[in-house]
């Protein structure tokens, strides 16, 4: 395969700051025609050089493509993530690759059969410092994990209150972020569908953990949608967990993300905002991985450009798989539903 053939369905703030122009800089991408809403699709096809621009999804999936980019709001990635792995294609889908567990185990299912790549374009699973310490995890370095810590927060209090302006000054966008896709209920707006879904997804890359059940709680504090959530899970295997999400960082201050594991040989600790990955065994053991600085800045330009490696073969490694991406979504589904039942436990899967 000399150039992948991709088509985009959507091309919002996300899609046009982020991914295009990783795509629009390959040689072996060939950018075939691109699906939005409104005129501004038009203008984003003349700016990125796709080869058309429509309003029809099925027109778009209709073109002979090899690959498909979806960046629409949350809740209308299933339907277009199914129609394309129907046809055989390769999928990049946004996180949260769903808002419902059984829509995200369905999309693995799929994407298994068709024998396609589905990659969820999650950034910090891809920083070398976050790869050397999953390599430290698969080594055995500490044991079997008995309790995980999972932290995170972020400047996106505009975000999910309908004020944009940090975001775009943050990405340099010349497209908004719709508030409708961050600050709406029904399309899946709030924290633990918008930067939960990074920290839970990097800790089950990282351990390889599924969720068994959680007692969790989320608070809107004036909000239309959830700033702060918090919760205490059972993980399959019997390990304990916390997890927590703020959204109210001042604009400007660093992302935190904040992992702790404690094992039964020793504990590792990996915090992007300190920028440190520190290993320490029982046995007297102590190494700290060397972290070039600015790394644990969030960014994702190498998963979409590693999905189109995975494509062409240059690449195995898909560290943001359809199912890191499912044990995400079940795991903030059911947090949301255990917060409406007043923080009672519920099972995360059967």
């Amino acid at each position: 395969m000399t150039r992948v053939r991709v088509g985009a369905v959507g091309a919002g703030w996300w899609a046009t700051s982020n991914h295009f122009p990783v795509y629009a800089a390959r040689d072996d991408v060939e950018l075939v025609g691109v699906c939005g809403l409104g005129d501004d699709v038009f203008a984003v096809q003349d700016r990125f050089g796709f080869g058309f621009a429509t309003h029809d999804v099925d027109e778009l999936l209709a073109a002979d493509l090899d690959a498909v980019v979806i960046t629409t709001p949350h809740d209308l990635h299933y339907p277009a993530a199914v129609a394309a792995l129907d046809r055989g294609l390769h999928v990049l889908c946004e996180k949260p690759m769903t808002l419902r567990a059984d829509q995200a185990w369905d999309l693995v299912r799929r994407a298994d059969a068709a024998g396609v790549h589905l990659l969820v374009p999650y950034g910090w699973n891809y920083k070398p410092f976050t790869v050397a310490a999953k390599r430290l995890l698969d080594a055995g370095r500490i044991g079997r994990i008995q309790y995980a810590l999972c932290h995170m927060a972020s400047p996106t209090r505009g975000l999910f209150g309908g004020d944009p302006a940090h975001m775009l000054e943050r990405w340099d966008s010349a497209t908004a972020p719709q508030p409708s896709t961050w600050s709406s209920p029904e399309h899946g707006g709030g924290y633990a569908h918008g930067q939960i879904t990074h920290s839970s997804a990097l800790l089950f890359w990282l351990t390889g953990m599924r969720a068994a059940a959680i007692a969790g709680r989320a608070m809107n504090a004036g909000s239309p949608v959830d700033l702060f959530d918090a919760a205490v899970i059972r993980f399959d295997g019997g390990a304990l967990g916390t997890l927590s999400g703020a959204a109210t960082l001042a604009d400007g201050d660093t992302y935190q993300v904040d992992i702790r594991l404690f094992g039964t040989e020793g504990v590792l600790m990996l915090d992007v905002e300190r920028e440190r990955v520190t290993l320490s065994r029982y046995d007297g053991e102590r190494e700290e991985l060397p972290i070039e600085p600015g790394e644990g800045e969030y960014e994702c330009l190498i998963p979409p450009a590693r999905f189109i490696d995975l494509i062409t073969g240059v690449s195995e490694e898909n560290n943001s798989t359809a199912d890191v991406a499912a044990r995400s979504v079940e795991l903030i589904e059911a947090l949301l539903r255990s917060s409406a039942e007043d923080g009672r436990e519920v099972d995360v899967h059967d």
